[in-house]
């Protein structure tokens, strides 16, 4: 991280010893390169901090509202009742089957253990 920040500060100081030897060159005349993306930042950044109304979220606007019919109401409440309580678990028709292997009565240690 620390590079990134190296390679970014590095930028910025070069940037600047770029417009202060324009400015002592040239005058304000340097600066003339500067105006159409500073012009392209300050409209996308407004732009963005106000979008126009046709793109803005509709939070202004009230949506209308419809009213589910009896048919949705019905459904919907079937589908919560028929949902099972959270707290009882499901019984499976599976079982353990037991191995035969290691079965002799003594503890063996692992071969490779």
């Amino acid at each position: 991280m620390k590079r990134h920040a190296l390679i970014f500060w590095s930028a910025i100081l070069l940037a600047v010893f770029g417009l202060v030897s324009g400015l002592a060159a040239e005058g304000l005349y340097s600066l003339r390169g500067f105006v159409i993306p500073v012009l392209l930042f300050l409209v996308l950044y407004l732009l963005y901090k106000f979008p126009p109304r046709r793109y803005a979220a509709s939070g202004r606007r009230s949506r209308i509202k419809v009213k589910p019919s009896q048919k949705t109401m019905a459904k919907v409440a079937g589908t919560r009742k028929s949902q099972p309580p959270a707290g009882k678990r499901k019984t499976y028709p599976f079982r353990v089957i037991e191995g035969s292997k290691g079965k002799n009565g003594e503890e063996q240690l692992p071969k490779y253990h």
